[in-house]
């Protein structure tokens, strides 16, 4: 009878354990990555090191490697002789996800073009340069800057589909990598019924650059054209800083081109800049809600509001990520315990809809997808001071107006409030 009354307290202790292990909890939220600097002292010495206010979710790093370090790499400074260009928007990640800690959106827009075919298909344009001797094909960014004149791109007048788009937030992104795919699926599945049939979000598969052969769900990018924080980052290296790396190895012109491809190898820890960018992604927190606003009557009132006239079907408040250790992206990489198991709130739903603002730009997926664009989420919401896909909209009520499509019967509630009521669910929207 002892020996049983043991094993069942064990069996019983270990059920614990499991359970424990296996409970969820809120994912860490704060501006926790100021740019790194060093403070002069009044002698002129230096106090501090960089990176020691930057705080991470406590995820583990890679042997040597530090959050700081990683961070530094995403804030670092490229120019020809490291790979920048031909072409480029940015000599830096930072320079554009940046406000007022690094890897949060901004106000910075880049370009891009394209025409449609005799059957009003999108068609990627042919830009030329180097006074027409040459030319850049197959995609529809058109960078703003060059690193000579030959190399600087000019858009024909041929290219009559044109659009801006605004940079996105990558604080938390690590939280949403590792958002099961069946979750996005199932959202999207219950969209119709919770909208009369209205709201119908499209998730597409797209390539895992670091997994080849295999494909994901896209989350990353306005198109949702990337579906791991790994290829965003590989993707975006080359496209607008015109660095290329392992996955992407080739430059969209040689045109003044004074390195070898691919730019982007790895460093003493065997780290390459694009390991060090997605650690850093990885490594951030949430972006976290203004708690002070969020608690006052008229917040609480719109987030009332926000669900009653059916703005959360699309901007879907609370997912939970996968378990730690869990295997995904084509089986590249394991959810990290800091990360796994976490409950979040991005109020997004990472699909692609058409709500009347669709840029006419394809980049992955079917035509259908020229008029649809990634739901945004709004956390973070507070810091921004542009809104939409092109930060056209300075203002949170001229954003909610341009609504239209999917979402037209959303908007027909919301005209159909009260001022006041208008109002709360605009204060709800400025806690996030």
């Amino acid at each position: 009878m002892r020996y049983r009354k043991i094993v069942f307290f064990l069996f019983i202790g270990a059920a614990i354990a499991v359970v424990a292990q296996q409970s969820v909890t809120e994912a860490p939220a704060g501006f926790t990555t100021p740019t790194l600097g060093q403070t002069i002292g009044t002698g002129g010495e230096l106090i501090g090191t960089p990176g020691s206010q930057s705080v991470s979710n406590g995820i583990a790093e890679p042997p040597g490697d530090t959050f700081a370090l990683d961070q530094a790499q995403f804030e670092r400074r490229h120019d020809p002789s490291t790979g920048l260009g031909p072409v480029f928007n940015a000599t830096a990640c930072a320079e554009c996800h940046q406000n007022g800690v690094t890897g949060a959106a901004s106000q910075i827009t880049e370009l891009r073009v394209g025409h449609r075919d005799a059957n009003g298909n999108f068609v990627n344009p042919t830009i030329l340069i180097n006074g027409g001797a040459n030319s850049i094909t197959g995609r529809s960014i058109v960078n703003d800057r060059s690193i000579c004149p030959q190399a600087q791109e000019h858009v024909p007048d041929s290219e009559d589909v044109r659009t801006l788009r605004a940079v996105l937030n990558t604080l938390g992104d690590g939280f949403v990598e590792a958002v099961d795919e069946r979750t996005l699926l199932a959202i999207a599945a219950n969209q119709p019924a919770q909208s009369n049939g209205m709201i119908h979000g499209e998730a597409v598969q797209v390539p895992i650059l670091e997994a080849p052969g295999q494909t994901a769900v896209g989350r990353f990018g306005w198109k949702t054209q990337d579906p791991t924080v790994l290829s965003f980052v590989a993707d975006a290296y080359l496209n607008e800083m015109g660095v290329t790396n392992r996955l992407k190895p080739k430059d969209v012109t040689s045109v003044c081109k004074v390195t070898s491809d691919p730019e982007d190898t790895p460093d003493s820890l065997g780290l390459a800049d694009i390991d060090h960018f997605a650690q850093f992604i990885r490594g951030t927190q949430v972006p976290p809600r203004d708690t002070a606003l969020a608690v006052t009557s008229d917040a609480l009132a719109g987030q009332f509001l926000f669900t009653s006239t059916g703005c959360s079907t699309c901007h879907v408040p609370t997912m939970t990520t996968d378990r730690p250790g869990t295997k995904i992206n084509g089986g590249t990489y394991v959810v990290p315990d800091a990360i796994g198991n976490k409950i979040i709130h991005p109020f997004g739903d990472f699909l692609l809809h058409d709500v009347g603002t669709g840029d006419g730009i394809v980049q992955v997926g079917p035509q259908d997808t020229a008029t649809k664009l990634r739901t945004p989420a709004l956390w973070g919401l507070h810091i921004k001071s542009r809104f939409m896909h092109d930060n056209a909209s300075v203002t949170l009520g001229d954003a909610i107006q341009r609504h239209a499509g999917e979402a037209q019967q959303v908007i027909s509630r919301f005209n159909g409030l009260t001022l006041q009521q208008q109002q709360q669910l605009i204060t709800f929207l400025r806690s996030l």
